[in-house]
């Protein structure tokens, strides 16, 4: 049975559209044209942190929200970023008496932003408070832990077959990849993506994905 379910930030509950949308602003570069090397970047099999680099080599991120934000344009979101089917498909979830969490690469100030929507969930997981990014297996240790221990019971929701779904398999878990986002389009791998206990297009197919899942449908 599925007890636990976790899962990804952004690209899965956030929408990140307007997020980038202000990095190319920052950057100075068109929306259209950082959109299109961002794209190039993941089907090349590249860090995503290699589309800032391709207009500026010599960009860090870390010192770069530091600019940001000295300059009073942090990187933020709120309530308008998440996606529309993200607060029913937790809320469903909790309904079904399941511990849901959520656990992303995103920096540490996330949480405070995370907890302060008010979600339906029971615990807010960062890689930066946790020190250890995705896909990292003591990453995913970790989620396992949160989570009670038993990673068979776990079920990780992403955008992402590489980042997400293939470490959290590997970890034990089992996996849910949601096609949405840029990684969720542009990024295909068939083997992993065969192996994940559910393929969905909306959050709204979850729930009642996990409760037939669980009643031995």
């Amino acid at each position: 049975m599925i007890k636990v379910v976790f899962f990804d930030v952004g690209g899965t509950i956030l929408d990140e559209s307007r997020e980038f949308g202000t990095w190319a602003d920052w950057l100075g570069v068109p929306r259209h044209t950082f959109s299109a090397v961002f794209g190039a970047v993941i089907a090349r099999g590249l860090d995503y942190r290699e589309t800032f680099r391709t207009f500026r080599p010599d960009f860090d991120l870390p010192a770069e929200l530091e600019r940001r934000a000295a300059a009073g344009r942090p990187e933020l979101f709120g309530e308008e970023d998440l996606y529309p089917d993200a607060r029913a498909c937790l809320t469903a979830l909790k309904d079904q008496g399941l511990f849901v969490g959520l656990a992303g690469n995103q920096p540490a100030r996330a949480e405070g932003i995370l907890r302060d929507l008010d979600l339906s969930v029971d615990m807010i997981g960062t890689s930066d408070g946790w020190g250890v990014a995705k896909p990292a297996p003591a990453f995913f240790e970790r989620v396992i832990r949160e989570g009670g221990g038993d990673a068979s019971s776990i079920l990780y929701v992403g955008d992402r077959p590489d980042n997400d779904a293939r470490p959290a398999m590997e970890a034990g878990m089992r996996a849910c990849l949601i096609r949405r986002g840029p990684w969720g389009h542009i990024l295909d791998m068939p083997a992993v993506s065969q192996r994940c206990l559910f393929r969905i297009n909306v959050l709204d197919e979850l729930p009642s994905l996990v409760a037939k899942h669980n009643a031995g449908g």
